[in-house]
């Protein structure tokens, strides 16, 4: 059973955690090559990578993936000042979303070689935590075919609306980037996008769905917990604490 350090990182700017990722990132990549490159018999069992979950929460941001259209971004720059939202091209998959609080966002740091080395069945585990833990509040979530996320009746063209996006880095097998679950989301900020590029299907929320705001510590635990069934690991507490800036 791998062992998955956990941070939740509280509010922090996108691109102060994303560069907490590349960190991250690039410690398990340097561990690797270092790994591999030691002769075979003299290799130790493992290269050493460490595995991490980071939760936080983004103030107003609009990001867009490297596959994505920015005629997607409804807004000009003047625009996103009168909002306050900043704007961040990244090195992720997907097209445009938009990030803010009461939205919780997770970042898997993991080396996929110490589980599958199958980037879709990644993508399906990430949605698997997220339908379990809807179903917590008796949500029924599932996948809508051609597309990433978790949507609330996918089978239903009219009804179709998506409650978690989901982008992610993969390097070596070592991923970054991830899912973000809307839990009391100011839905509004949508309207500005054409979320992940899908023009004929809605946006919702924990709270819209529920009608009441949501616990979010809650939802988190409800989270670590998926997401340790799924992965069928151990998550416990860093003692690191990270340093942003």
């Amino acid at each position: 059973m791998e062992t998955i350090f956990f941070q939740d990182l509280g509010i922090v700017d996108y691109n102060v955690a994303w560069d907490y990722q590349e960190t991250l990132m690039k410690a398990n990549l340097e561990a690797k090559a270092g790994w591999y490159n030691t002769p075979e018999l003299e290799r130790v069992k493992s290269p050493g990578t460490t595995h991490h979950l980071l939760f936080c929460e983004h103030p107003h941001v609009f990001t867009i993936g490297k596959s994505g259209h920015m005629e997607n971004l409804l807004v000009n720059n003047a625009r996103l000042q009168e909002l306050g939202v900043m704007f961040s091209k990244t090195n992720r998959g997907g097209d445009i979303t938009y990030h803010g609080q009461g939205q919780i966002v997770g970042y898997p740091i993991l080396d996929l070689e110490c589980f599958f080395t199958d980037l879709g069945k990644y993508m399906r585990c990430l949605e698997e935590v997220i339908i379990r833990t809807l179903a917590h509040y008796g949500i029924e979530a599932g996948r809508l075919p051609g597309s990433t996320g978790v949507w609330l009746d996918p089978d239903d063209k009219r009804m179709a609306r998506k409650i978690c996006a989901m982008g992610v880095r993969c390097s070596r097998w070592v991923t970054m980037h991830g899912f973000a679950l809307n839990v009391n989301t100011d839905l509004s900020y949508f309207n500005y996008i054409v979320p992940c590029g899908i023009t004929d299907k809605a946006v919702t929320s924990l709270e819209k769905e529920l009608g009441r705001k949501v616990d979010e510590q809650e939802v988190k635990n409800l989270l670590k917990v998926e997401f340790a069934h799924v992965f069928e690991a151990e998550i416990i507490s860093s003692r690191e604490t990270a340093v942003l800036q």
